[in-house]
């Protein structure tokens, strides 16, 4: 998963990214795209984005619990956004082959889970399904 830059060109995100500069997580610089200045969130410590990848790789390989209903609802909402954001595959790259294809082939269970079944099952979050819909069209 690459994410050595968060890039703000909405405002809806600001409160977030402010939080998460006030944390000391990211900073925040001013950058030149040809004619227009953009801000951006440069993380300031490479050690949370590696952390975020060994979760993300544990959850599919020594802590796979094969019921997305027993994973942590945020580890499981991170997965989707990070394949939604075609970075999942960035995060499985430095992992062996045998590594690699198992945790390949338990994404794509969650990603062939239908939300619509999900959510109506017992103790299901409705609104993770929901955002999961979204993501996954």
């Amino acid at each position: 998963m690459e994410f050595p830059t968060i890039t703000v060109p909405v405002m809806k995100h600001t409160r977030m990214t402010k939080n998460l500069v006030e944390k000391g997580v990211l900073t925040t610089e001013k950058q030149n795209f040809l004619l227009f200045d953009m801000t951006t969130h440069p993380l300031t410590n490479n050690n949370i984005k590696q952390r975020l990848i060994k979760k993300v790789q544990e959850a599919v390989l020594d802590k796979w619990v094969n019921d997305p209903h027993r994973m942590d609802k945020r580890l499981l909402a991170l997965i989707y956004l990070a394949h939604a954001s075609d970075v999942l595959e960035n995060a499985f790259a430095p992992l062996l082959d045998e590594q690699y294809d198992l945790a390949t082939k338990r994404v794509r269970q969650l990603l062939d889970l239908d939300p619509e079944v999900e959510c109506v099952k017992a103790n299901a979050n409705e609104v993770l399904w929901a955002v999961v819909a979204a993501f996954t069209k």
